[in-house]
């Protein structure tokens, strides 16, 4: 109804409590909203930023809408910061700043979204709040025909330094096609953003596990065998799209069901995961020392061979490898 609505700050520390924003609601039906946007995580998400785009070699950006939502220029101005203090110097060396005029650029949201239309060579990256994050990546999927595409990536960090990570889906699609499903509807759902957040997560704990206990064999086989099998099906679920057996958002009419689709992606997972096994296992192969008969060594002087020895392994390994062996072989005129 109609009334003042007050915000107000109480300090955690016993200092005075300030009004921090006062709305007449003027309305006999108003809807009032108090957004609560902790920034202590802001400089850890622009280190994890910045170092991707240094990996992907991309171009960085900085998107919010700063100009209507003024608090959202903290944001900015510790992105900005970071970037200047620990990775600007990095990003010019490599030329990662040509295209925006040798600085971090700062992008509104509305010119962002028009941004990804005309920027169709890529190799660029942003970076912004949740809720326009969600904008930017729905735009980019379905620019590229299917919100099926859409895969999110929530990255922190715990208090001792490891990688928090929260893997989502696609945005909302599903829970329509899931209503269609239960009605007894053909669907014909696009599962790659889905997978790719099921991939992540089985990833990211098998990483866990193996940080916290480097030495168990077995978190090491399990290790290897979730990257292996991730790895394995991503390549199936891709080369099923690439042989025009996809879903119907990308194929058309003729497209596959949800179901068969996912029958063909098994099929396939199941033969790239058969051409790995092998009957039986390699044997370990070990190389014992040459057996020099005691006589055979009274005939040359050790202390001799020693010293040439020494000479060539260069690093006091005890072995020579083949490199160092191939110098001593020309030094010797052999």
């Amino acid at each position: 109804g109609q009334g003042t609505l007050l915000t107000t700050y109480i300090p955690q520390d016993g200092g005075a409590p300030f009004v921090v924003d006062k709305r007449d609601l003027t309305d006999k039906h108003n809807v009032c909203v108090v957004y609560h946007n902790p920034y202590d995580n802001v400089r850890e998400l622009a280190k994890i930023f910045f170092e991707r785009c240094l990996e992907h070699q991309v171009t960085p950006y900085i998107v919010t809408k700063k100009t209507v939502f003024k608090w959202q220029e903290g944001f900015w101005a510790t992105m900005k910061k970071v970037f200047d203090d620990e990775y600007k110097d990095e990003f010019l060396k490599q030329g990662l700043l040509d295209r925006s005029g040798g600085d971090l650029q700062h992008l509104i949201s509305d010119a962002a979204t028009m941004q990804l239309i005309r920027w169709t060579d890529g190799g660029f990256g942003m970076a912004a709040h949740n809720y326009d994050g969600d904008m930017l990546t729905d735009q980019i999927a379905q620019v590229h025909r299917s919100p099926g595409f859409i895969t999110s990536n929530l990255v922190g960090r715990n208090d001792d330094g490891s990688y928090i990570k929260e893997f989502e889906a696609s945005h909302g699609t599903v829970t329509d096609l899931w209503l269609d499903h239960l009605a007894g509807k053909e669907t014909s759902l696009n599962p790659l953003g889905l997978v790719e957040a099921l991939l992540g997560a089985m990833s990211h704990a098998a990483r866990l596990e193996l940080d916290e206990k480097p030495n168990d064999k077995d978190v090491q086989e399990m290790h290897a065998f979730v990257d292996n099998f991730q790895s394995t099906l991503r390549t199936a679920l891709h080369n099923t799209f690439r042989y025009g057996q996809g879903t119907r958002d990308m194929c058309g009419p003729t497209g596959f069901t949800t179901e068969d689709f996912i029958a063909k992606v098994a099929w396939r997972l199941n033969r790239y995961l058969a051409q790995q096994v092998e009957e039986q296992a390699p044997p370990e192969l070990k190389e014992g020392d040459l057996a020099v008969p005691k006589e055979k060594l009274a005939e040359f002087d050790q202390k001799a061979i020693l010293k040439l020895f020494e000479k060539y392994d260069k690093d006091g390994s005890g072995k020579i490898d083949f490199k160092e062996f191939s110098k001593m072989l020309m030094k010797m005129g052999v």
